[in-house]
């Protein structure tokens, strides 16, 4: 259903003599279901349509990447969409360009209160959604279930696994790094920096990951104030990486994640002779007026 046409492209950054940062730019993986959203749909939209299912519902906030991906995905592969949005503030405000795109994309936008929202993974509310959308295939926010951490192992290839010391990459609700611990060699090691505050999503991820490695850890959001904060520090050196390396990134994941790394290397965090591979997770279509 999902298929990759094209090879992943690799981007090499020598910041230091002895340390180099292979990018790999997953966020171009396809067209418009790009980045770890690719790989976390692609089971989950076998599943739908092997169960007979003809609407996808999910979640998401208004600037979820999740959402803009889903409403591609469904559009694409012959479903309807419904897309749950934090915020019933937001029915009556002018829509972003991500839900606008979602919106023209056919997807039904169901505004619900922060209050409701926080219930989305209670049993009495999916199923009361499941009674109102009985037709509708539910995946979590941010699309993490046991199929999307089963894409995500497919993230790494056997030669990244043999040519890299230590992987790296953003992390929201941690199915993408958990399939990376998955797929991963025990000598790596494997940094996810988080786009939330606070460590509870440390068990989240141990849920999703097989076996006993302890070959990972998880970095808090602990520099520009949490999920979806950021300031002119971080807009200035997400600029600076582009004008330097072409390379782009966002505020909300792969540029923290960046800045974290950069930081990390500068402290002399990592071995001379470190090679790194940084995930470039995608995002960016809410920020450079892309849909």
């Amino acid at each position: 259903m999902l298929t990759c046409n094209m090879p992943i492209p690799y981007q090499t950054i020598q910041l230091l003599d002895d340390i180099t940062i292979t990018v790999k730019r997953i966020d171009q993986v396809h067209p418009t279901i790009s980045g770890n959203k690719w790989f976390k749909l692609k089971y989950n939209l076998i599943e739908a349509k092997r169960l007979g299912y003809s609407q996808l519902l999910s979640f998401g906030g208004a600037y979820s990447n999740h959402i803009h991906a889903l409403a591609h995905a469904a559009t694409s592969f012959g479903f309807d969409s419904i897309g749950i949005i934090r915020g019933a503030e937001l029915a009556d405000k002018p829509l972003n360009s991500t839900l606008t795109t979602a919106q023209s994309l056919g997807m039904r936008l169901e505004f619900v209160s922060r209050t409701d929202y926080r219930r989305k993974h209670t049993p009495e509310f999916l199923t009361e959604l499941q009674a109102r959308y009985p037709n509708a295939y539910i995946i979590p926010e941010g699309g993490t279930n046991t199929l999307a951490v089963k894409g995500c192992e497919e993230i790494l290839s056997e030669q990244d696994c043999q040519g890299f010391d230590a992987i790296v990459c953003a992390v929201g609700t941690g199915g993408t790094f958990a399939g990376l611990i998955n797929a991963s060699h025990r000598n790596q090691r494997l940094l996810g920096f988080s786009a939330l505050k606070g460590d509870f999503l440390i068990n989240d991820i141990q849920q999703w990951t097989e076996g006993d490695k302890q070959n990972w850890t998880l970095y808090s959001e602990d520099k520009f104030g949490g999920y979806g904060k950021f300031n002119d520090e971080l807009l200035t050196f997400i600029a600076d990486i582009k004008a330097r390396y072409a390379l782009p990134l966002e505020p909300i994941y792969t540029g923290k994640a960046f800045y974290r790394l950069l930081a990390m290397i500068e402290q002399g965090d990592f071995a001379s002779a470190s090679k790194i591979l940084f995930i470039h997770t995608g995002g960016l279509q809410a920020f450079n007026g892309s849909t």
